[in-house]
C-alpha cells in the first residue's frame, strides 16, 4: 500500500523539475512511511511512498523493466491477491523474476499483456506505467475503487496523483473549485469521475487511462453487469461461503502483523471469525480491534438508528473466536480538538462534516497501527448483501432519489443548514440530486421479464455498489492511508459482488432480515448473539461535552468575521447553530456546526478560491 504520483510533459525535459516531482511526492508521505522514490527520464516523471507490506526489501518503486526498445516503469498502490498464481504463469512463459514482490508482478504482466493485465488482477490497486517506448502513459483503477486515482489534464500531457494533494502540489494545477464541485461537497452523492477541484477528474474504477500526445483516452474494463442467477438458496449460500473463505485466505497474506477491525456486527464478526480460524490452522491469534467511546457502553441511550451498543457483542466475538483483543476508548475532549479536525481534512483533501465519524476512525486506526500494518474489515457487506435500513423502507425503494437520502438528514443531519440563501439558490442540489439520480438509473441493465419489485430491489443495490460505497471506500482509505495503516476490505472481491448482485432479492432477504446470505453462510462461526443481532451503524458519540467544545469554536469562529468561510457560510445560521441550547447528542444535531469548522479549516489550510458561477 502506497501512494503514488506522477508528471507527463511531452513539450519538456522534467529532469529540470525535480524538486517539484519531489513536492508531489512528499505530501504523501504518510500514505508511504517506509521508502520513497523518484524516476525522471525526459517528458516523464513519476514519484512513489511505500508501505513495505510484501517483500520488505524487494519491492522498491519506482520499478523499472528494461526492453529491447526501452525502458517501462511502474508506480503502484495496492495489493494482488492472486499475484502468486499470476507469477508462475508468467514464469512459464518466459519471465524471471527478481524480487518476491506483488509489483514486480503487475510490472511483468504489464510487459506480457498490455493494459489488458488489469482483467487478471483481484485486488485493490491503483497504478500507473509510463511506456517509454511507446510514449504513453498507462492508469488503471481496481474494479471497485477501493484504492484512489486522480488525474488533471496540462496543455502538454498530465499530472497525476493517489490524492488531489499531490497534483495540487505542482503549480500548474489550479486551487479552485466551481458549482460543480461545491454540489460534491454539500449533497451525499458521489458523481462518477468527478473530483471536488476544478480541472481534476477522478480515474473511474474498472478504467484504463492511457495517455499519449494526442491526449487522454478511456477504456473500462469492468462494469457491474445483469446477468440470470441460476442457484436456489442452499446452493447460494454455499457459494458464498465458498467464496468468503478463499477471499479471507488470499487477503491475509503479508509479511507484517494483520489484524481485523471488529465492531460486533454480523460483517466484522464474520470476518473475524473466518481469520481466526485460518490463522489457527497455522498457529496463530488473530488480533482484533474496537472503537468505543469513554462511557458510552455504561451510559448508552438507544435510539432508532443505533438499538445497542457495540462493545458486548464484540467481546462476544472475541472470546468465540479466540482473539488478541483490544477495545480503543476515545475521550471525547480529544474528537474535538481542531488539531485532529485539521488532520482529517488533510487526509481527505475537502471538508466532510462527518465530525466525529471521521475523527474517531483516524484515532482509531491510528491506536490500531501502533501494532498492526494491515486490518481487515468488514466495510461494504452491506451494499453487496443488502443491509441498509432503506433497503427494507418502503418509502426509500419507490422514491425518486437515492435511497440513502431519503432519511439521511434525519438521520445524519445537512451541512446546508449553515449555508447562505445565496449559495443555496445558485447550487440548486435538488435539482442536481435528481439529475445524478436519473443518470444512475438510466445505466442499469435489467433481465428479461423482471417484476417490478425485483427491477426496483436490483436498483438500490446497483445504486449502493456504484455510487454509495465509493464514498465509504473513499473515507476508510484517506482515514487509513493517513496514519500509514493498510486497510483491507474482503466483501468488495468483484467475484463476490458480481455473485451476491444478481441474486434475487427474495434470497438475499429470505429469512425477512438483513443481510440473510451472509448470516446464513457463516452461521457456523458466529456466536449467537451475534447472529440474532439487528444492524447498527458505525458508532457516534453520544457525550453532550463534545457538542459544547464545537459550539465554543463555532463562537471563536463567529469573531472572525473576515474569514473566507463566510462566503458560504452564514453568520446568522452558523450563531443559531452555536447558541442551540438542547443537548445535541446525535451526529443530525450537530450536523451544520461541523460543516461550518470543516469549511473553515478547509480555507485556512488550501485557500481554494470557490466562485458559484
Amino acid at each position: 500500500m502506497c501512494g503514488i504520483t506522477g508528471w507527463i510533459s511531452f513539450d519538456r525535459d522534467l529532469r529540470t523539475e525535480r524538486d517539484t516531482v519531489d513536492a508531489m511526492t512528499e505530501t504523501m508521505a504518510c500514505r508511504g512511511p517506509d521508502d520513497r522514490g523518484t524516476w525522471i527520464a525526459g517528458p516523464a516523471a513519476l514519484g512513489h511512498r511505500r508501505l513495505a507490506v510484501i517483500d520488505l526489501p524487494g519491492g522498491r518503486q519506482p520499478m523499472t523493466a528494461r526492453t529491447d526498445r526501452g525502458e517501462v516503469v511502474l508506480v503502484y498502490s495496492g495489493e494482488a491477491y492472486n499475484y502468486t498464481e499470476l507469477r508462475d504463469e508468467l514464469a512459464a512463459r518466459g519471465h524471471r523474476f527478481t524480487t518476491a514482490s506483488d509489483t514486480e508482478v503487475v510490472l511483468r504482466g504489464y510487459l506480457e499483456w498490455g493494459e489488458g493485465v488489469a482483467e487478471r488482477l483481484n485486488g485493490m490497486y491503483a497504478f500507473a506505467v509510463w511506456d517509454a517506448p511507446r510514449r504513453r502513459l498507462v492508469l488503471i483503477r481496481d474494479r471497485m475503487g477501493v484504492k484512489p486515482l486522480y488525474c488533471y489534464e496540462t496543455p502538454d500531457g498530465v499530472l497525476f496523483g493517489s490524492e488531489p494533494k499531490a497534483i495540487l502540489a505542482n503549480p500548474l494545477a489550479r486551487r479552485s473549485v466551481g458549482p460543480d464541485g461545491l454540489r460534491e461537497l454539500f449533497v451525499n452523492v458521489r458523481t462518477p469521475g468527478r473530483a471536488v477541484w476544478d480541472g481534476m477528474r477522478e480515474v473511474e474504477p474498472g478504467t484504463v487511462v492511457t495517455v499519449d500526445r494526442s491526449g487522454p483516452r478511456r477504456r473500462v474494463y469492468w462494469r457491474l453487469e445483469t446477468r440470470p442467477h441460476p442457484d436456489g438458496r442452499a446452493a447460494t449460500v454455499r457459494r458464498v461461503r465458498s467464496l468468503l473463505d478463499d477471499i479471507v485466505r488470499r487477503q491475509l497474506v503479508a509479511d507484517v502483523p494483520r489484524c481485523v477491525l471488529l465492531s460486533g456486527g454480523l460483517d466484522s464478526s464474520a470476518l473475524t471469525a473466518l481469520a481466526a480460524r485460518r490463522l489457527a490452522a497455522s498457529g496463530e491469534r488473530v488480533r482484533s480491534f474496537s472503537v468505543d467511546f469513554a462511557g458510552r457502553t455504561e451510559n448508552f441511550v438507544a435510539d432508532e438508528l443505533r438499538p445497542t451498543p457495540d462493545s458486548p457483542y464484540a467481546h462476544d466475538v472475541a472470546r468465540s473466536a479466540g482473539t488478541r483483543h483490544r477495545d480503543i476508548v476515545i475521550d471525547p475532549h480529544a474528537l474535538a480538538a481542531p488539531e485532529l479536525r485539521a488532520r482529517v481534512i488533510r487526509a481527505r483533501d475537502v471538508p466532510t462534516g462527518l465530525g466525529d465519524l471521521d475523527t474517531s476512525l483516524h484515532l482509531l486506526f491510528q491506536a490500531v497501527r501502533e501494532h498492526s500494518t494491515v486490518a481487515l474489515s468488514g466495510e461494504s457487506a452491506d451494499e453487496v448483501f443488502g443491509g441498509y435500513r432503506q433497503f427494507f423502507d418502503e418509502e426509500a425503494r419507490t422514491a425518486r432519489t437515492f435511497p440513502w437520502l431519503v432519511r439521511h438528514d434525519r438521520d445524519f443531519g445537512s451541512g446546508t443548514t449553515v449555508l447562505r440563501r445565496e449559495v443555496l439558490d445558485a447550487l440548486d442540489l435538488p435539482s442536481f440530486t435528481r439529475d445524478s439520480y436519473d443518470t444512475a438509473v438510466a445505466a442499469i441493465e435489467h433481465l428479461d421479464g423482471e417484476g417490478e419489485s425485483e427491477r426496483r430491489m436490483r436498483v438500490m443495490s446497483h445504486l449502493h455498489l456504484t455510487r454509495f460505497v465509493r464514498m465509504l471506500l473513499d473515507r476508510k482509505d484517506r482515514a487509513s492511508m493517513a496514519v500509514g495503516l493498510e486497510v483491507r476490505v474482503p466483501f468488495c472481491d468483484h467475484r463476490l459482488v458480481e455473485y451476491v448482485y444478481n441474486a434475487p432479492w427474495s434470497l438475499k432477504s429470505f429469512d425477512g432480515r438483513e443481510k440473510s446470505l451472509l448470516r446464513e453462510a457463516t452461521a457456523d462461526v458466529l456466536p449467537t448473539s451475534v447472529y440474532e443481532r439487528v444492524k447498527s451503524p458505525y458508532p457516534a458519540t453520544q457525550d453532550p461535552k463534545y457538542a459544547v467544545e464545537l459550539q465554543q469554536q463555532g463562537k471563536e469562529l463567529l469573531a472572525r468575521r473576515g474569514h473566507p468561510v463566510f462566503q458560504l457560510v452564514d453568520p446568522g445560521r452558523l450563531s443559531a447553530a452555536v447558541h442551540h441550547t438542547a443537548p445535541q447528542t446525535t451526529p443530525a444535531a450537530r450536523s451544520g456546526l461541523e460543516h461550518a469548522l470543516d469549511l473553515a479549516l478547509w480555507f485556512d489550510i488550501y485557500a481554494p478560491a470557490v466562485r458559484l458561477g
